[in-house]
Formats: C-alpha cells, sequence, structure tokens
C-alpha cells in the first residue's frame, strides 16, 4: 500500500499505482459520479484525499462482483447525502445473483451439450480412417442437438441490452468498460 502525499493527499498516479488501475481509469469514474473531483495543487497535479483510496477499492470490488458504475454512482451519491440505501443495494445484488445463476445453468446446459458432442466425435473418429474426414462440424448441423431452435450464440455469450443505454461501450487503458 502507498502512504499518503503529504497533507494526506495521493497524487492521481500513486492513488491508481495503489488500487492497481491507471489514472485514466480514475478519471473515468470521476467523470461517472463515483469518485469525487479531486483538488488541483499549485502546479496542477490532481491530488485525491486519503479516503479515495477506500472508494476506489470499494468500486473495484463491487465492479468485481457485477454491480455498474451507473449502478454505483446512484447508489454512492445517495450515501454521500445521507441517506441508507442499504435496501436497494440488497435488492440489487439479489438480482445479479439471479442473473448469474441463469447464466450458470445456461453454461452447464452448454458443457453437457460439449461433453456428448465430444464423446460423438471421439466414437466418429474410432470409425473413420486415418487421413478420412469424419464430418464433425457437419454432424452438429443433422444432430437432434440441432441449433435450428435456439439462437445463433449460446445464452452464455449473449449479453442482455441494458435499457437506456446509447451507443457501444469503450474500454479505459486497463480493460474498464465505459459509456
Amino acid at each position: 500500500m502507498v502512504a499518503p502525499a503529504k497533507n494526506s493527499y495521493l497524487r492521481a498516479g500513486e492513488l491508481a499505482r495503489a488500487v492497481g488501475v491507471s489514472p485514466d481509469t480514475l478519471h473515468h469514474y470521476e467523470r461517472k459520479g463515483v469518485l469525487a473531483p479531486p483538488r488541483r495543487s499549485a502546479n496542477g497535479y490532481r491530488e485525491y484525499p486519503a479516503d479515495a483510496l477506500e472508494r476506489v477499492r470499494l468500486v473495484r470490488r463491487a465492479l468485481a462482483i457485477g454491480f455498474t458504475l451507473d449502478e454505483l454512482a446512484q447508489i454512492l451519491r445517495a450515501r454521500d447525502r445521507g441517506v441508507a440505501p442499504c435496501r436497494e443495494v440488497r435488492a440489487l445484488a439479489a438480482a445479479k445473483l439471479a442473473e448469474f445463476e441463469e447464466r450458470l445453468r445456461a453454461l452447464v446446459a452448454v458443457r453437457e451439450e460439449l461433453r456428448a458432442v465430444t464423446e460423438e466425435w471421439g466414437a466418429r473418429l474410432a470409425r473413420t480412417p486415418k487421413g478420412t474426414r469424419a464430418g464433425l462440424l457437419e454432424s452438429l448441423a443433422a444432430s437432434r442437438r440441432s441449433n435450428e431452435t435456439r439462437a445463433h450464440a449460446p445464452a452464455w455469450r449473449r449479453k442482455k441490452g441494458k435499457k437506456g443505454t446509447k451507443g457501444k461501450k469503450e474500454r479505459t487503458k486497463d480493460g474498464v468498460e465505459a459509456d
């Protein structure tokens, strides 16, 4: 952990290093409203108060378990105003858990299908002379598990659209999604 700079402030680079993000990510967090804009030193450096370290850690951990920056901005603004949004946070987490469990069910289904396909292909290859095409991929279209009744991408690969999102997502240098 980096010790806070003089007067209990951290420069952007110090804070970024301490939490393992880029200064661009800190800027993005400011724009999204999850991190307060820092003060400027006499020479123009961005200086964050020492408590920004815990705020960024909180944000990183919440992102890691599925919260979005927009959700966090709304929650943290309420908290900063003295509101206790704990019940809303818990409900949001429960909804994320339900969505994750659905994705997990879809992944398990894909795993089982892939397991069956590889077993089928193993048997097919055992019957096929070496150097002869076994038609493995072609067998998928003829299989009883045909994709005709499903969407093109497996459920675990499909991204759900968010209400009110505009345009495509961008990423900062360290891979954080940006709107």
